[in-house]
């Protein structure tokens, strides 16, 4: 019977566990569970939403992957939130698109374990308010070179927290809002899911 649970309990910790956090479409969190539909040394776990009707929702089920939604309550005061991840354990939270700030206590409790993806290469244009196109828009109208994304460890402050990588995408007069998106989300879709895998080796390995 205990080299049984042994057994049992060695299986049950064999892989790596995700959780998204996404609130609008889901396109970085499709890369994502695509990416490791098939590994069996990573699983995404759950993809969890602030918004009800956000497109990231069904898409994950469709590919298997449990769902929650929340408000605002469930995430910074009941503990909702917060209950429900220290119970799915994630090894990594990955955020993809998710506009709100994550609480004190979510940070405490999973330290070096939450990140996110900025559509810039901080600490240029980043901060509160600047997500999506709005950030595009402040690297065109400041005539910038050159753009990029920066994946960070998340902290208490607006895409302040440590780098953990950058992939920069040369721009030219001729670009505009359409084609500096087309670019950010190429170096997105090439390179979150890449950059979680190697993570989750070096750091979690």
């Amino acid at each position: 019977m205990i080299k049984i649970l042994i057994i049992k309990a060695f299986m049950s910790h064999s892989y790596k566990k995700l959780v998204i956090l996404a609130s609008g479409t889901g396109s970085n969190a499709e890369k994502i569970i695509s990416y490791f539909n098939n590994s069996t040394d990573v699983k995404v776990c759950a993809v969890l939403s602030n918004n009800k009707k956000a497109e990231v929702l069904p898409m994950a089920e469709s590919y298997g992957v449990p769902t929650m939604a929340f408000d605002r309550e469930a995430l910074y005061q009941s503990g909702a939130v917060l209950g429900h991840l220290k119970t799915l354990a994630p090894d990594l939270i990955v955020l993809a698109g998710f506009l709100w700030m994550i609480p004190e206590d979510i940070i405490q409790a999973f330290p070096d374990k939450i990140i996110n993806i900025h559509p810039s290469l901080l600490p240029k244009f980043g901060g509160k308010g600047m997500y999506g196109s709005r950030v595009h828009r402040a690297v065109l109208a400041a005539g910038e070179k050159e753009t990029g994304i920066s994946i960070h460890y998340v902290n208490q402050h607006y895409d302040e927290g440590k780098l953990i990588a950058q992939f920069k995408t040369a721009l030219s007069d001729n670009d505009d809002l359409d084609s500096v998106l087309a670019k950010i989300k190429q170096l997105e879709h090439g390179n979150y899911a890449r950059v979680i895998a190697n993570l989750l080796e070096n750091k979690h390995g």
